[in-house]
């Protein structure tokens, strides 16, 4: 299965679950009690927030997949550019190198999403996911804000 599959597989999980705890919450506020009326506004705020987060998410990857695709066709999105160990995986070294040179060049050119789109990507190889997350989210603000 696909990445892209699992996610819409949990999205509509996602929704259904919304669905019956708001069909919960409005069963409880009709009970009329206030323990009852708290915990369903509870059943609607919480699927809210869940929705809002997927939603960001959403955004997040339908615009990263634009910046990768423009990337792609101005021949600037670094193709695996890293060397492997005999299983498959990243060679360390190779992923320190890439990166040091990525974060040189965001260094030299602080204003161009291009340079911060491919320092993400790197963080992403090193296994740096939070930090990747990060710095993919300000190279969409450059792009954003030219």
């Amino acid at each position: 299965m696909s990445s892209r599959t699992g996610f819409f597989i949990l999205a509509a999980t996602l929704f259904f679950v919304a669905l019956v705890c708001m069909a919960e919450g409005v069963q409880l506020i009709a009970t009329g009690k206030p323990f009852g009326i708290g915990i369903g506004v509870c059943a609607f705020i919480i699927p809210g927030i869940g929705v809002w987060f997927l939603r960001q998410t959403i955004r997040f990857g339908r615009t990263t997949e634009a910046m990768s695709r423009e990337l792609a066709a101005e021949g600037g999105l670094p193709v695996d550019e890293l060397r492997r160990t005999s299983g498959g995986r990243i060679d360390r070294d190779s992923a320190d190198e890439i990166f040091a040179k990525r974060q040189a060049e965001a260094e030299a050119e602080p204003a161009d999403w291009r340079v911060w789109f491919r320092l993400a990507v790197a963080y992403a190889d090193a296994g740096d996911t939070p930090r990747a997350r990060k710095t993919m989210h300000h190279a969409i603000k450059l792009r954003s804000n030219p």
